[in-house]
């Protein structure tokens, strides 16, 4: 009975830990994308184009550090966006 008792307090741990590491993770994905989202404001097309840039920076590893830093030069390097010409 004690082996059981051992397997069942091991397995309850590892599954409290695999929460733990999944939340964790979870949350800072949600951390980056807001970083990410707090450079575009309302503006729909600069929503899009942070987003794209913070796959960017996944893609290129760039170091959780360094990442509000970088994502702020993106920001700045936004192309802007083509206004729709009214005919007349």
């Amino acid at each position: 009975m004690r082996g059981f008792d051992i397997a069942v307090v091991a397995l309850v741990s590892a599954a409290a830990l695999a929460l733990h590491v999944g939340l964790f993770v979870l949350i800072r994905r949600w951390m980056d994308r807001d970083l990410a989202l707090s450079f575009a404001g309302d503006d729909a097309h600069r929503r899009d184009y942070m987003l794209r840039c913070l796959r960017r920076a996944k893609a290129e590893d760039v170091k959780r550090r360094d990442l509000p830093a970088w994502l702020e030069r993106a920001a700045a390097e936004c192309p802007a966006r083509a206004e729709p010409q009214a005919s007349a």
